[in-house]
């Protein structure tokens, strides 16, 4: 989490105290939405969905999708996050938004309730998306169909345009992959995966495209100039790991804010460790107060309390990047050097927390290959009931990855997971016998999002699509996540065995002929 610069007295509470909340909608529920029992703590999580989803005519797993974008189902006991946002749902109270209140005024509960109070929380969220989804006009026939409900989505986050845009490009990516949480008294909450093509409207050409300028793996978005210095007054010589305590989105659109007065220069997801760089290198950040004008900060997002967001991915990602900006600013590779927020000089802030693992991240840092991922393989066997190894460790993480309850990941394969396999290839229009031949290994390594890989693009979905080649074509696409040469004949070759257009291009039909087991 950033700290705003040394010498500004002014936090970010009396900020807000000094600001007149506004009503931004007509008191009352949507149209057609009647009054529900105010629901509990006690109620489970699961119920809290389905009645808030059922009240006001939000598809159910987008409502949860939402949710576990914004905190991974964490409510965090009422705690707020870095931009003022409270609950699983994150209702927010800041000068730029005003989720909170609006949620309020729709529901009639307090904002008090709505901060702390798990169900009423939910269902605030889905008064708050249903309220934008009838200023975008959508009827009852189009909230029926969760692709509808992406703008409504985007204008969730508070944010505009490209960044308003990857916020929900997020909740398709849930709901694409499936996921599954499990939340506070061990209850489980899954979202089946399922094919999603969003309607995105204006907002499909607001990506963000620009490539930072220092780092060329990152995309570029500028902070506000308010929120950092130009220059620098002493010599970089350390980096700094925080935690963003708030999604990826939020925090990028909170450094955007002006009003914020703090920043950091790399921001890190935590689904695919993508990395948005904010503020220049040579510039000054404001994330470490003292330590603003020698250090380079890197936000991860998630909250300290919850490990579920330090993915893998987003440590090996976060150490790429630590690695690159101590080579090149000749920054020792040590705990010295290398610290959390909370070591910086005088500051009082506990992030990145216990649940960051530091040996680990070091090991990355200095070198370390770190071990596989546990789903490459040069080729994936028929697995069925009975069957033991890696290969079902793997096939039991991919289907829990994507809401389909295999149980736990122990490499055995039992009846949840044959059930599991059965429930997934019905959804997918195969032979549901329950048995993971070639088909559903090129199904099942295929889902999730479908974005267009060409020739030289990178990263974890072309690294999904060469696993998936692997089984389609029954031979050795390496899964680098590089798509060069070897992944472009493999692409061409398979879609000529497909008898679609062999133009090394993955779109949409090359990814529904793979995701469908072709």
């Amino acid at each position: 989490m950033p700290r705003r610069p040394a010498g500004h007295t002014r936090g970010r509470a009396a900020v807000l105290a000094s600001l007149t909340v506004t009503a931004l909608v007509a008191a009352g529920h949507p149209s057609g939405a009647a009054p529900a029992p105010s629901p509990t703590d006690a109620d489970s999580m699961n119920q809290a969905f389905d009645r808030a989803a059922a009240e006001y005519d939000v598809p159910r797993d987008l409502l949860a999708a939402v949710g576990y974008g914004e905190t991974h189902l964490n409510g965090h006991a009422g705690r707020p996050s870095q931009d003022n946002g409270y609950g699983v749902m994150h209702l927010v109270s800041n000068p730029v938004n005003h989720s909170l209140e609006k949620a309020s005024t729709l529901t009639g509960e307090s904002t008090a309730d709505l901060r702390k109070d798990t169900g009423t929380n939910i269902l605030g969220g889905a008064a708050v998306l249903r309220d934008h989804a009838d200023a975008l006009g959508l009827d009852k026939a189009e909230r029926a169909d969760i692709d509808a409900w992406y703008p409504a989505v985007a204008r969730y986050s508070g944010a505009e345009g490209a960044i308003s845009a990857l916020y929900a490009d997020t909740v398709y990516t849930f709901l694409a992959e499936g996921l599954r949480a499990t939340v506070a008294g061990g209850e489980r909450v899954s979202v089946t995966s399922r094919p999603v093509s969003p309607e995105k409207g204006p907002l499909a050409k607001a990506e963000v495209t620009t490539q930072s300028p220092d780092y060329p793996p990152a995309l570029w978005v500028a902070a506000n100039s308010a929120n950092f210095a130009t220059g620098r007054t002493a010599t970089v010589d350390k980096v700094v790991i925080h935690v963003t305590q708030g999604s990826y989105a939020g925090t990028i659109s909170w450094f955007q804010n002006a009003t914020s007065k703090v920043s950091s220069h790399y921001v890190v997801r935590s689904s695919d460790g993508q990395v948005t760089q904010m503020v220049r290198d040579k510039d000054t950040a404001y994330h470490a107060k003292t330590a603003n004008a020698s250090s380079l900060g890197i936000e991860h997002e998630g909250f300290i309390d919850d490990p579920s967001w330090f993915t893998d991915t987003m440590y090996r990602s976060s150490a790429a990047l630590t690695k690159y900006l101590c080579d090149r600013y000749g920054i020792a590779k040590d705990r010295s050097h290398i610290i959390g927020h909370s070591e910086a000089p005088g500051n009082d802030h506990t992030d990145p927390g216990a649940n960051w693992n530091w040996t680990y991240y070091m090991q990355l840092v200095g070198g370390s290959a770190g071990g596989a991922d546990g789903l490459s393989f040069t080729s994936y066997t028929a697995q069925k009931k009975g069957s033991t190894g890696s290969q079902v460790k793997a096939l039991q993480t991919l289907l829990n990855q994507q809401g389909y309850e295999a149980g736990t990941a122990d490499g055995v394969f039992g009846s949840a997971t044959e059930s599991a396999v059965r429930a997934f290839q019905t959804a997918r229009g195969l032979g549901a016998d329950g048995m993971v031949g070639p088909k559903t290994w090129t199904a099942l390594l295929s889902a999730g999002t479908t974005p267009t890989l060409t020739s030289g693009a990178s990263g974890d979905a072309v690294k999904r699509l060469q696993r998936a080649l692997t089984a389609a074509l029954g031979r050795t696409v390496a899964a680098d996540g590089a798509f060069g040469t070897n992944t472009d004949k493999a692409v061409r070759d398979y879609q000529s065995a497909r008898s679609l257009e062999a133009d090394g291009s993955v779109g949409p039909d090359t990814w529904a002929a793979l995701q469908s087991g072709l």
